[in-house]
């Protein structure tokens, strides 16, 4: 059963089907096969339907050459269990050597080809070679590591020949590169995002703070294991971080922990419990690396499966209980290193003073202004930074050249400037500071004749410089640290145009005298050219202000490895100045605008005014 069907206008004759129906769609959760209906042919390459499911069709009896390269492309878009299907469109010897699974690549549309007018009478032609174009936008590694890129000409071949088969010689390829080459709808269609956690290196068991390690899994069950989504999530945690993480985080799962042999499907039972058998590597390990080991599937979980995961029991070789952690016990490792979250928003008044906003739920209790000098001392101050546990700050003064911190909980003198710059014109001065969830105060100070990153261990005593290697000469506008401590997010300047990158922090001596760098800069919105304010709202999210090449400002989410999250463009809202978000994603979602004041937009509702003057907007962090 089935229709051709054409694409993108080439002419291609496509061999691919998808059919809808809940019987059809594992995922749809009906529960009965539909017996009476049409049969419904639909693109592949239609978007972000993930309920559809698409079938690969073998190539047919003496297919031309232009045929098995269609038929090749599309079935890479299917759900062809372990690519059988697939890989009859090639050689026996490139079937046998053939790796989907290497990496993937994804071209913003279904990949181009050559055309090739041909005639089976053509004498003489025993082999041809078809050139595929496109454009690429990222790449999805074997560790399943997603990686924007700027938009960039692809180009490669595929070189078939005539192979002999039952029904006589038939065209096949005989050279095609590893991996599979998708369109941006296939792709989403194909691939969700899930974050995995793994521990902040360097730091006591009694201080551990999980860490989101974002990766692409197929949303369904991967053709090449066999297994469903949430096995192959808990298959990549254990498998450890990717390369870009791995520097910073440690897993507690010992070296060479995996899976029982055979296992391919993980599903709470009727308590919502998980059981997870683990290899023999994991059978000694004590009870309080287990409880860790299983935070870190709890957390890995949490937003992937439709029934929630209530507790995890992690099992021996044997199949007995190595040990059990319910999901809130779990709470000790939650990566914004607090359960309770932030409780207020904080920004400064026309007459410079810090004030808060209480009631973080609401974004609307009546604003007041904190204690001690900040609040109400002889300095103007022009933008703040609150400590995560919101007894203290740091607020820049309003020209920008001098960096106070304080209690704004008590009252007290002001203290002298923590740090000082000396350029002249203040838009070069210091930026918003921001706190780490280990207690660090970071600031850059934008002097051209003296450009820095500058922390400050525990919020107090002499700033330290910390390196940026990657820069290539830009300079940082902006940053904003993660709760995790381990990453920063970071607006920079550079040919004209403001951009957002993700850095890892690395940390080397003891804590005396350590040693503090940020390397490996990756572009977190390469959609966006004018990146104007940013802000984390999540563990590997981010809310971001900007500009498309030659568009509107507009608010939208992006994910910490560069790639578009699912909630997409926020309702517009005008000219913004700075954004705020909670590592609570359910917290509303603040903006200082300089037509509207201070405005939040809460889940499922519109933006609303909540104070007509103010700026620097933030939550704590």
């Amino acid at each position: 059963m089935g229709t051709d069907r054409r694409r993108d206008g080439q002419g291609r004759v496509l061999g691919l089907f998808a059919l809808l129906g809940c019987g059809v769609v594992l995922l749809s959760a009906c529960g009965s096969m539909p017996v009476t209906g049409d049969v419904k042919a639909v693109d592949a390459s239609q978007p972000g339907d993930s309920q559809v499911q698409v079938y690969a069709v073998a190539p047919r009896d003496n297919a031309t050459p232009n045929e098995v390269v269609d038929g090749f492309l599309e079935s890479m878009t299917s759900d062809d269990s372990d690519f059988r299907t697939t890989r009859k469109y090639l050689t026996r010897k490139a079937a046998s050597t053939w790796k989907p699974s290497a990496f993937t690549t994804v071209l913003t549309k279904a990949p181009n080809r050559s055309d090739r007018p041909f005639r089976d009478s053509d004498p003489g032609i025993t082999d041809i070679t078809y050139t595929l174009t496109g454009e690429e936008v990222a790449t999805v590694d074997a560790q399943s590591a997603y990686q924007p890129l700027a938009p960039t000409d692809y180009n490669q071949s595929l070189h078939l020949v005539k192979e002999n088969g039952p029904e006589g010689k038939e065209w096949r390829i005989d050279h095609v590169p590893d991996g599979l080459l998708l369109g941006q709808s296939d792709f989403k269609r194909l691939y969700r995002s899930v974050d995995k956690y793994y521990f902040a290196a360097g730091r006591t068991s009694e201080q551990s703070t999980l860490v989101a390690d974002p990766v692409y899994l197929r949303s369904r069950t991967d053709p090449v294991t066999g297994m469903d989504t949430v096995t192959q999530a808990v298959r990549s945690l254990l498998a450890g971080p990717t390369s870009w993480l791995r520097p910073v985080v440690d897993s507690r799962f010992p070296a060479g922990t995996a899976l029982k042999k055979g296992v391919t499907s993980l599903a709470p039972d009727d308590r919502n419990v998980l059981k997870v058998p683990l290899n023999k590597k994991a059978d000694g390990v004590g009870q309080r690396s287990c409880r860790m080991m299983a935070s870190q599937v709890l957390y890995t979980l949490r937003d992937l499966t439709s029934a929630r995961v209530g507790q995890v029991e992690l099992q021996r070789s044997d199949g007995s209980p190595l040990c059990v952690l319910g999901a809130d016990q779990a709470e000790e490792f939650a990566p914004d290193g607090s359960s309770s979250g932030p409780d207020s928003q904080y920004f400064v008044d026309a007459k410079g003073h810090v004030q808060r906003i209480p009631g973080s739920a609401k974004g609307s209790g009546t604003p007041e202004v904190v204690s001690g000098p900040l609040g109400d001392g002889p300095v103007r101050m022009g933008a703040v930074g609150v400590a995560r546990d919101e007894q203290r700050a740091a607020a820049v003064s309003r020209d920008r050249k001098a960096l106070y911190v304080s209690s704004i909980v008590s009252d007290g003198e002001l203290p002298a400037a923590a740090v000082t710059s000396k350029a002249q014109n203040p838009n070069n001065r210091l930026s918003v500071p921001s706190w780490d969830g280990r207690g660090d105060l970071w600031v850059a100070d934008r002097d051209p004749g003296n450009r820095r990153l500058l922390r400050l261990t525990g919020g107090a005593g002499k700033p330290q410089e910390v390196t940026v290697p990657s820069l290539d000469g830009g300079r940082i506008e902006a940053l904003r640290m993660s709760a995790d401590g381990v990453r920063i997010a970071l607006l920079v300047t550079q040919d004209g145009h403001n951009t957002l990158k993700i850095g890892r922090i690395e940390r080397r001596g003891p804590e005396a005298e350590q040693k503090v760098s940020v390397v490996e800069l990756r572009q977190a919105a390469p959609q966006l050219t004018d990146v104007t304010a940013m802000s984390w709202s999540g563990r590997s999210r981010l809310v971001v202000v900007g500009k498309e090449q030659g568009g509107v400002q507009q608010v939208r989410y992006v994910q910490a490895d560069g790639s578009t999250a699912a909630s997409g463009v926020l309702p517009g809202v005008n000219q913004v100045s700075s954004v705020a978000a909670a590592d609570d994603e359910q917290l509303p979602l603040m903006a200082a605008t300089s037509s509207d004041g201070i405005v939040k937009l809460s889940p499922g509702d519109n933006w609303q005014t909540v104070v007509k003057e103010g700026s620097s907007l933030v939550y704590p962090g």
